[in-house]
């Protein structure tokens, strides 16, 4: 089957049967279950990808983007989860119970859900925060591992701090934005939990993020990729300053890189949900990609090698 990954000219996307919803049962210390959709491979199968979501407000925006995606992702021969992390969505908890490490065991748990029913490599895909998640969780992981990044951020802690704005801005329509960010920290940090933007946001999850950084994991040598795809709205589009630094880090730690900008709005921070049909492409040709080349070295390992009478 062709990639075919377009939001308006996926037919083949739009054919596809709706994902296997349930529910992943989590033991404790965190306990209760995980809301999860399970996207089948409608192809040859190719590999598996885990999705790990963003956080606040960013996870409820970007939830069309994430479908779109899995579901082109599948219709290519990609078996697909996508779960709700503890506290958000429909699994269990409120997010003020939810901590940063019970969101690094969620997303081990889905990821050893995935192998036991998927052989081969496993695409750790994240959006924004969901990246600083998926570079904590592998190590934990078993198996050779690659990184499909939409969108990172490389500090939790800047992560943090910017949602932490969100109450100043809202405190500056009443004149009272003096200090906003210091006090909620300082709250943060004697254990109290605080609301932002309706988010009861606990220090254990909260300081959890702030500590969080895109450290690259372990490479398996020569097998390892990671894809850092961009949107942007800017012409000639480039990659933010940030990244260049983070992505040679990558690299020098053994890690086949690839990055791309695509044209599009920030659709998980936009008023209203909007799509952004390069990602989606970019996202499938870039795993189609991976793939090929991989089949490709199978092939070269397992020729027989030439005669030596043959090569004279």
């Amino acid at each position: 089957m062709p990639p075919d990954s377009g939001l308006g000219a996926g037919r083949v996307v739009a054919a596809l049967p709706a994902p296997q919803a349930f529910f992943l049962p989590r033991c404790e210390p965190a306990g209760g279950q995980r809301l999860a959709l399970f996207h089948a491979p409608q192809a040859p199968y190719r590999g598996a990808v885990l999705f790990l979501h963003a956080f606040g407000e960013e996870m409820n925006k970007s939830r069309r983007m994430a479908s779109l995606a899995s579901r082109a992702l599948a219709a290519n021969g990609f078996a697909v989860l996508q779960i709700d992390l503890m506290g958000c969505g429909d699994s269990s908890g409120e997010i003020e119970q939810a901590s940063w490490s019970a969101w690094v065991d969620d997303a081990v748990a889905a990821a050893q859900w995935l192998q036991q029913r998927h052989a081969g490599s496993l695409w750790l895909w994240g959006e924004r925060s969901g990246c600083l998640l998926a570079a904590e969780a592998a190590p934990r992981i078993t198996g050779t591992k690659h990184f499909l990044f939409w969108q990172p951020q490389g500090s939790g802690k800047l992560m943090l701090q910017q949602f932490l704005r969100l109450k100043m801005a809202s405190q500056m329509q009443r004149g009272a934005s003096k200090g906003v960010t210091e006090g909620l920290l300082a709250d943060l940090a004697d254990g109290r939990v605080v609301e932002v933007a309706g988010y009861r946001l606990s220090p254990a999850l909260a300081l959890g993020l702030a500590a969080a950084s895109l450290q690259q994991p372990p490479a398996a040598v020569g097998a390892s990729r990671l894809v850092w795809l961009e949107v942007t709205s800017r012409v000639p589009a480039a990659l933010l300053p940030a990244s260049a630094p983070l992505l040679a880090q990558w690299a020098d730690a053994g890690y086949e890189v690839s990055s791309q900008t695509v044209a599009g709005p920030p659709f998980w921070q936009t008023v209203e949900i909007e799509d952004a049909p390069e990602l989606v492409l970019a996202t499938t040709e870039q795993l189609l990609q991976v793939d090929a080349q991989g089949q490709a070295q199978v092939q070269t390992q397992a020729q027989p090698a030439e005669p030596a009478q043959a090569r004279a």
